[in-house]
């Protein structure tokens, strides 16, 4: 019997570490993502998606520079975006961001693929924001 004639849920996968989202080529998830969309879409939205959040976490980026990018995106296109000298504060994640622009902007092709790229910095700026929020209270009174 199948789980849907037994009417009970499959167990889910395990699920990734940090560690192992933090080392998923974002790079290549996006242009793939971007490019081709589907499952590799998918990928990107999901794990691509918290696998940014947490390197840029890590780097100290605040979920609202992720947020005002993907304005700047949304408003100026994935290439402009890619050329600005610091997309978020940092040396290390400026470099890091730009690259992951770069790579989009080198398969968008229009208008609609700026939106997809913004809407997507948009996953990532929330995504950063939940971590800040459980941390945040997680640390219990006095420790934050």
């Amino acid at each position: 019997m199948t789980d849907r004639e037994t009417g009970m849920h499959p167990t889910p996968p395990p699920g990734k570490t940090d560690d192992e989202l933090a080392t998923l080529d974002v790079t290549a998830l996006l242009r793939y993502g971007i490019g081709f969309g589907g499952s590799h879409r998918t990928a990107l939205f999901g794990d691509g998606a918290v696998g940014a959040a947490v390197v840029l976490d890590r780097q100290g980026v605040l979920p609202r520079a992720v947020a005002f990018l993907a304005q700047v995106v949304r408003t100026g296109g994935t290439g402009y975006a890619a050329a600005l000298p610091e997309p978020v504060p940092g040396d290390a994640a400026a470099q890091l961001v730009r690259g992951w622009l770069q790579s989009a902007a080198s398969v968008v092709r229009t208008v609609e693929g700026d939106q997809d790229v913004a809407r997507w910095l948009e996953s990532v700026a929330a995504l950063m924001a939940l971590r800040l929020t459980y941390r945040a209270r997680t640390a219990g009174p006095g420790t934050g």
